[in-house]
């Protein structure tokens, strides 16, 4: 395995990590401890999570992901061998009723972040997460299968900067978080955080969760140069576009437990006719030099050299293995060059 520093900190994660918002839906309780030791064992030490999985999320699983981690916790006694990543959600995306107050109530204003964190070190059976993200902006962003920004001007009951950062700033004196991060968000919102944060001497940010695969590039455009500049390193999520690029769905095929099988319409950002056209190019490179289709997609994503970890996900051991073993493999200079001309001649596909 291979490790790199989280933001500016002097903590070192895995290059790889373990997604696991299928624990609870998709994967019982038993293949997740599974994956989980699998993963430790080859050297895979940061897990993300957050509070609304189980994916998809609804009312009977809420919580049920970190309720499982914190049982592997307590039956393996190992939580100090993990770096722990979880997220807290906002009102920005709306259907999330079951989730304290309901959607229209969520924010990250004191009592929700409070309430957040302390029902998550519960579920968790720990007393601090290592690292506690925001996990989409509570203001209106460009997200979730949509690329450009739409101003609104009544777009002004959000919880300012500031306080947000007051409100982590107290967590991390409580001793419940160690370092906090971004997921979803855009350069500006990055930056002005940094800024607010070095301006009031509160806790800066280390990462940002935004997705990122070969057909998703979008944060080349504007957010690279900051993850960079300002180590605030990109810690990627869907590196295989929700599964696609592993090819199981080429041919309209309904693979059993895969993710479009079960919810056809509800991942509609990776599903698109470009985007097909473009998997089936990067399928067809992979199997020219004779890489397994997964594991040349995450190779692509573990080398940017704005990425902190590539956040990946399995509901079997064989993609799970599949998926670490990326970590051994090295494009060529050739390979990149085949693949930016796929990507020049199509960019993005996949918002």
């Amino acid at each position: 395995m291979k490790y790199r520093k989280l933001g500016n900190t002097n903590i070192d994660v895995s290059v790889i990590c373990l997604g696991t918002m299928t624990f609870g839906e998709q994967n019982t309780q038993e293949e997740a401890f599974d994956q989980m030791d699998y993963s430790l064992e080859k050297g895979v030490n940061f897990f993300d999570t957050a509070e609304l999985y189980a994916v998809m999320p609804r009312k009977e699983t809420y919580g049920k992901t970190e309720e499982i981690i914190g049982n592997w916790f307590k039956v393996k006694k190992n939580r100090h061998k993990i770096i722990l990543a979880s997220k807290v959600a906002s009102k920005s995306v709306g259907g999330l009723q079951w989730i304290r107050e309901g959607s229209t109530n969520l924010g990250f204003d004191k009592k929700n972040i409070n309430t957040a964190i302390d029902d998550s070190l519960k579920r968790l059976k720990t007393d601090y997460i290592d690292l506690y993200q925001l996990h989409w902006p509570e203001r209106k962003v460009p997200s979730f299968g949509t690329l450009d920004f739409k101003y609104d001007p009544n777009d002004n009951e959000w919880t300012q900067i500031e306080e947000v950062l007051d409100n982590l700033h107290s967590l991390i004196k409580a001793g419940k978080v160690r370092y906090v991060g971004l997921s979803n968000e855009t350069p500006w919102g990055v930056m002005k955080f940094l800024q607010i944060a070095n301006e009031k001497k509160l806790p800066r940010m280390v990462s940002i969760q935004n997705v990122y695969s070969l057909v998703n590039r979008v944060f080349d455009i504007a957010n690279s140069e900051v993850s960079i500049r300002e180590k605030c390193g990109l810690l990627a999520y869907s590196p295989l576009a929700g599964g696609r690029l592993s090819g199981k769905y080429i041919g309209n095929k309904k693979p059993k437990n895969a993710r479009y099988t079960l919810w056809p319409r509800r991942f509609s950002r990776h599903n698109t006719k470009r985007g097909e056209v473009a998997i089936e190019s990067y399928f067809k490179i992979a199997k020219k030099y004779g890489i397994s289709p997964s594991t040349f997609a995450n190779a692509f994503v573990n080398d940017r050299p704005f990425v902190t970890s590539n956040i990946i996900g399995a509901t079997s051991m064989s993609q799970l293995k599949e998926n670490i073993d990326s970590i051994n493999v090295k494009l060529s200079s050739e390979i990149l060059n085949e693949i930016e001309n796929i990507h020049l001649s199509d960019p993005n596909p996949c918002v």
